[in-house]
């Protein structure tokens, strides 16, 4: 046995290792992946000579499987971590354990200093995976034998703090260790029960591990038994396989709706595997935080359902990334402003983006079943400008055209059944179908036959305030319709209008407005004719145009303000109400029933708009009018 030798750690490894003994940091399990990553490094370095050898051979390939062992003891309290890799010599051991290659002094200064910051920061920071078993040990000894034919076994073992010791121990090749390392780690008193317990010693590996390369034992058996599928060649892969992979990543019972096996070279390197669910995990709206793709570098597992590589209105997509040019121990303040992450993102939304279009365009029916159940969230992309054209053509809507409520319509679409000269999509926010189907600013286009697109939801609003176009059509709403545009259009049945109101007539109306407005006061900003209404009396809208009433209502919920706003009251002169309220004002301009019929018509208005809170005066009247009606009414059938 050679002589044993101490060697004195550099100053800035000993900072280190100090501010890892010390570390309140909790994710202690993270030393297991740091080591196993290590040694499926050795194990793919082991691999790659073989293959380069000039004789194509594999010398030991059948003698010495490549694989990774870990066993503990209780008793003893110590974890061990084997592999058959490439090994160390003794100058590779000194360099590789005894040095940070690249660090900074000062910046390790700074950190013991404040002695706060994560301790995953600094191990992606400085590359030094190796130390962070520190964290768990009072003690680690590393024993390594090169794959060099003449290698000594090297034994290397420090408790963290100055320094370390190196000896050369007795053993022959092919004897005990004929290639590989082991390292042995004396758990600190307080954590030798939950790293000597294989259970969750699986449980850590399944979680951070599971997709390393070569096998993975613990016990009897084989832990990482589910292949790194998203690495396979598409061409080779079963849609079973796919399903199979997809739950087992995220525990559905139901096979995923739709794959995507993504394969990038350029700019960046990475490989994906995504998966649509069948159905929405989150149907009350409870765990927008819970998504994200799982990321992988190399097949080790960096962060669980990173939230940067794709948009929350994407948050539906399961499935994981794996890339080979990110750092393996990458820290995820790093993540966050790393500029192959912004690309890995960008091309993956593109990726997605272009597979629901190929989804959409080769069967609506398909599409429909994903827009029903993921088609809420998938609307937030109003806020991705950089993807405006292909969300435009994503996103779908209820239509007036459609049989019942779960029919969709396309801008697309719509734009294919539009009217000649036509260059708008019209649009109608309402709380259901049949609230739209009623509401009197969509008379006219009932009445010539134009499309209107029905929104549902307030989001829905923001999407076309966001678009405003599509493909040389202006997004508009309904409500500010411009009726000279609509009047160009044939009205599709011919019906019986009102007799022209006369001259006198129509002074009369003038005044009657003057009086209904007299009536309201402050409630409305102005009273007059409207030009849009057929089968309503009357109707409200907004005095700026701009508004929609739908979108003033959410922000007025956004900013609290719970007043009904001052609205325009428009007046349709053709309704017969309207005709029975002129010829009563015309014998008597302070006839009670005016002003009766005026707030009666007013508060109908605020009903149908969602904005009247109080109805008990509305139904007050409604009672008294029928009462009075019925009188006439049991009169004419006497």
């Amino acid at each position: 046995m050679g002589k044993k030798t101490t060697h004195k750690f550099k100053a800035e490894v000993s900072q280190m290792l100090d501010i890892l003994v010390h570390s309140l940091y909790t994710n202690k399990e993270i030393f297991l992946r740091e080591l196993i990553s290590n040694a499926s490094d050795a194990l793919e370095k082991v691999r790659f000579q073989a293959t380069t050898k000039k004789d194509g051979s594999e010398a030991g390939k059948d003698e010495i499987p490549l694989q990774i062992s870990i066993s503990s003891d209780k008793e003893a309290k110590t974890l061990t971590v084997t592999d058959t890799g490439i090994g160390m010599t003794r100058d590779e051991l000194m360099k590789n354990i005894g040095t940070i290659a690249h660090s900074g002094t000062a910046e390790l200064a700074r950190l013991a200093e404040e002695g706060k910051e994560s301790i995953d920061a600094l191990i992606g920071r400085f590359g030094v995976g190796f130390y962070s078993v520190y964290m768990v040990a009072d003690e680690v000894t590393v024993i390594t034998r090169s794959a060099d034919p003449d290698a000594k076994v090297i034994s290397w073992t420090s408790d963290g703090k100055t320094d370390y010791k190196l000896q050369e121990l007795d053993s022959k090749p092919d004897e005990d260790m004929p290639r590989g390392t082991r390292i042995i780690v004396k758990l600190k008193e307080d954590l030798a029960d939950q790293f000597t317990n294989d259970a969750n010693l699986k449980m850590i590996v399944n979680k951070h591990s599971n997709f390393i390369n070569f096998p993975i034992i613990i016990g009897d058996g084989q832990v990482n038994t589910v292949s790194a599928l998203w690495r396979e060649p598409k061409f080779q892969i079963k849609s079973e396989q796919y399903a199979e992979f997809y739950k087992f990543l995220t525990y559905d019972s139901e096979d995923p709706f739709d794959t995507l096996h993504i394969s990038v070279d350029a700019p960046v390197q990475f490989n994906a595997l995504l998966f649509t669910p069948v159905g929405d995990g989150d149907p009350f709206g409870m765990g927008r935080e819970d998504r994200g793709l799982d990321l992988y570098v190399r097949r080790v597992l960096i962060e669980k359902q990173n939230k940067n590589l794709l948009p929350e209105y994407l948050g539906f997509i399961k499935g994981v990334v794996d890339t080979e040019d990110l750092p393996l121990n990458i820290s995820r303040e790093t993540l966050q402003d790393n500029i192959l992450m912004r690309k890995i993102s960008s091309t993956l939304v593109k990726q997605v983006l272009g597979n629901l279009e190929k989804i959409a365009k080769d069967n609506a029916d398909r599409y429909a079943e994903f827009w029903h159940v993921h088609g809420s969230l998938f609307k937030a992309g109003y806020m991705d400008f950089l993807n405006k054209d292909k969300f435009g053509h994503l996103v779908r809507f209820n239509s007036s055209v459609s049989e019942d409520e779960k029919g969709l319509s396309s801008f697309a679409e719509y734009i294919t059944r539009a009217k000649d000269d036509q260059k708008e999509i019209y649009y109608a926010y309402g709380p259901s179908r049949e609230a739209l189907g009623l509401s009197p600013h969509l008379e006219l286009f009932r009445k010539k036959g134009i499309e209107v697109l029905y929104l549902y939801e307030p989001i829905d609003e923001f999407v076309m305030e966001s678009l405003r176009d599509f493909d040389g059509y202006t997004l508009v709403s309904a409500e500010h319709a411009d009726v000279s545009k609509l009047d160009g259009f044939e009205t599709l049945e011919k019906e019986e209008k009102a007799e022209a109101l006369s001259d006198d007539q129509k002074t009369t109306l003038d005044a009657m407005l003057t009086r209904i407005k007299d009536v309201l006061g402050d409630s409305v900003s102005e009273v007059k004719p409207s030009q849009r209404l057929s089968d309503s009396p009357v109707c409200l809208a907004n005095p700026d145009g701009q508004v929609t009433s739908s979108m003033d209502k959410i922000m007025r919920v956004m900013s609290k303000d719970t007043s009904i706003p001052t609205k325009v009251l428009e007046v349709n002169p053709d309704h017969a109400l309207i005709r029975n309220m002129l010829t009563i004002y015309k014998k008597d301009e302070n006839d009670p029933f005016i002003e009766q019929a005026a707030r009666q018509l007013f508060e109908s208005a605020l009903l149908l708009e969602g904005y009247l809170t109080d109805p008990h005066s509305l139904v007050g009247r409604v009672q008294d009018l029928l009462t009075k009606s019925s009188g006439w009414y049991v009169k004419t059938t006497e």
